[in-house]
């Protein structure tokens, strides 16, 4: 047995520290977990693992998404869930994946359900996949859980790639343009100079000549201001109210604010579906996907929706509120709750709203193309003209004497 020394937080809020003989550190974490105590970090033998999830462990998306279809198709062939595990560790090349099998075998073969096991990790798996797993144990369907989980994430993935794909260009002509801006500024722009010294420079002359200046003479400071520029930006992000203040800009852009907005109602619809179909309540389920949608200002109607559903109101009364969800999607929700069918009816909205989603983000991205494409050639122009105008001017007064 090993030593462990340990961080966790009481129920009521307070932070202890102690230290601990184990086997394993999956194994102080069950000993923390029955003292109702929240593990925020476990150390042992010299090296530190974030409860639940270490620290070097990464997990991708994808990954978890065959092992769900995997585990599935192992419990669908009455493969008993231990042996169902046994069979992945073998099976799964990944080292973070296989590590994190091995602890969920131990943890399962100790007597938790894999529902408590995967609650030990919450980095790994969200509180949506263990809602979901947890009621789908309850109700002995959870082979239908665990392929609608992996389908789950692999829509989302693609929908995920397709967003970041289209946006890869755009990213590399904005990071090309400014390359070329800079370089230009630090070795063009100077040999220039000592020819045009004694020319009458316009005034696109003098802000070119100016910056050359700034980026050649004060890199070491220019460099850090924007660095801490970019950090200051990143911080304010971090504040709710300045995030919902820049979301309200972007909804505001052009076909671009369309995009973002179908993007959150996708997620929003197709999360909430996917709970509700597979035994989740709807109470828990709108908790879940209020964290999921990735807009603030729809998190905020959904936070209000919560409290109307708990009061005995329809769902579809406090999402009208905003103007954030369209028309057409809340007759849909209206009819669906009518009919005892908000389930099935999410995910359909999910599916066509998706459709309308890779529309506009595809006519965003035909959008944001064109604009970079004149930002990058204004630059260059406005380069050019502050180094021909002086010599456009030289030339006049030669020609004129």
């Amino acid at each position: 047995m090993a030593e462990f020394n340990y961080t966790a937080m009481t129920e009521a809020g307070s932070r202890v520290s102690g230290r601990l003989e184990a086997d394993s550190e999956a194994a102080v974490l069950r000993v923390l977990e029955d003292k109702k105590l929240f593990p925020v970090s476990v150390k042992g033998r010299g090296r530190a693992a974030t409860a639940g999830a270490p620290r070097k462990r990464r997990i991708r998306s994808s990954e978890l998404g065959t092992f769900y279809g995997q585990l599935a198709d192992l419990i669908g062939s009455g493969v008993p869930l231990l042996r169902a595990i046994d069979c992945l560790i073998k099976s799964t090349p990944g080292k973070g994946l296989h590590g994190l099998l091995k602890e969920i075998r131990a943890l399962v073969a100790d007597g938790k359900s894999l529902t408590e096991t995967l609650k030990l990790f919450p980095e790994v798996f969200p509180p949506l996949h263990s809602a979901m797993i947890q009621a789908g144990e309850r109700a002995a369907f959870l082979e239908e859980v665990l392929r609608s989980l992996a389908g789950f994430i692999e829509r989302f993935e693609e929908l995920r790639s397709k967003v970041m794909g289209a946006l890869i260009y755009p990213a590399l002509l904005s990071g090309l343009g400014t390359l070329v801006m800079v370089l230009a500024l630090m070795f063009f722009v100077p040999k220039f100079e000592p020819l045009l010294a004694g020319a009458k420079k316009p005034l696109p002359s003098e802000i070119m000549f100016a910056a050359s200046h700034v980026v050649r003479g004060y890199w070491y400071v220019v460099l850090p201001a924007l660095i801490g520029l970019g950090f200051l930006l990143v911080t304010g992000l971090r504040n709710p109210e300045t995030r919902k203040k820049l979301e309200r800009w972007q909804l505001k852009i052009p076909v671009v604010g369309s995009a973002l907005r179908l993007l959150a109602i996708t997620r929003f619809c197709r999360i909430l579906g996917t709970m509700l179909a597979n035994g989740v309540p709807l109470l828990q389920a709108l908790r879940i996907s209020r964290d999921a949608t990735g807009s603030s200002i729809l998190a905020e109607r959904i936070t209000v929706a919560t409290e109307a559903v708990r009061d005995g109101r329809r769902l579809s009364e406090p999402l009208s509120e905003g103007g954030f969800i369209p028309e057409q999607v809340l007759a849909m929700i209206a009819v669906a709750e009518e009919s005892n069918n908000l389930d099935k009816v999410l995910v359909q909205i999910a599916d066509t709203v998706e459709r309308r989603t890779n529309r506009q983000v595809d006519q965003a991205v035909r959008l944001i193309e064109p604009a970079i494409l004149c930002l990058v050639a204004a630059g260059i122009g406005f380069l050019a003209l502050g180094l021909l105008l002086p010599i456009f001017t030289m030339a006049s007064a030669l020609g004129s004497k």
